[in-house]
């Protein structure tokens, strides 16, 4: 599903029109970047969890030349899915 199919199922099944579904999606997707990069955790109980991580610097190699590169560390975006929703899919 991409973002286009979510809108319209969203607005189907809130009976929303497509216009306002797309402005609250994209606002609450606005929110949670904007969130994280405060370094605040957006927690949706029942759904999950996004926060972001910090990955250390490593040491990679190049597979073209075998050559040894150090990668800088960097942050990353994460999911936690929460109880409710592993539920829901092992179901």
């Amino acid at each position: 599903m991409n973002k286009a199919e979510l809108i319209n199922a969203a607005a189907e099944k809130a009976g929303l029109s497509k216009k306002d579904t797309e402005r609250a999606v994209n606002a609450a997707i606005d929110v949670i970047i904007a969130s994280l990069i405060d370094g605040e955790k957006v927690q949706l109980v029942g759904f999950g969890a996004f926060e972001v991580k910090s990955r250390a610097a490593r040491i990679g190699r190049n597979p073209k030349t075998k050559e040894s590169i150090v990668i800088p560390e960097s942050k990353v975006p994460v999911f936690k899915p929460g109880k409710a929703l592993k539920e829901a899919i092992a179901e």
